[in-house]
């Protein structure tokens, strides 16, 4: 049976520095409820992992799951109009691509009755005039 310590491979990156993070108090704005918006929001760029020890308070991990939600719906935003934009056209491109058979038939089928109809027209006011030819 294989040993589930195994030795990675060379090109698979490994975790060699460990961060230690001081532990902030919670403020007392956000343990008493105050809006997300008037707390300072920390620097994303900034941000690591925080160790499985750490302990946090119930106000820190709502808190920590509101900056992930934000992070990545800042991430499929960026990508999320582009995406549907060109679905969209594609969409819409192949819509066309299959009516305008059916507009051809249609227009063709419209501009035929409408060039009976006035050649109908024609010959029915100009049956009693003489022939162009002058026979």
């Amino acid at each position: 049976m294989a040993s589930t310590l195994r030795t990675p491979p060379r090109f698979v990156p490994t975790l060699t520095t460990v961060l230690e993070i001081p532990a902030e108090p919670v403020a007392a704005e956000a343990l008493h409820g105050a809006s997300a918006a008037s707390t300072p929001q920390p620097d994303l760029a900034s941000a690591v992992a925080l160790p499985p020890s750490a302990q946090l308070s119930q106000a820190e991990i709502v808190s920590l799951e509101e900056q992930l939600l934000h992070r990545v719906l800042q991430r499929v935003d960026l990508s999320l109009e582009e995406r549907l934009s060109d679905t969209v056209s594609a969409a819409v491109q192949h819509q066309l691509d299959a009516m305008v058979p059916r507009l051809r038939n249609e227009i063709e089928a419209v501009l035929r009755a409408l060039v009976i109809e006035a050649m109908a027209a024609e010959l029915s006011e100009n049956t009693g005039s003489t022939p162009a030819s002058g026979a």
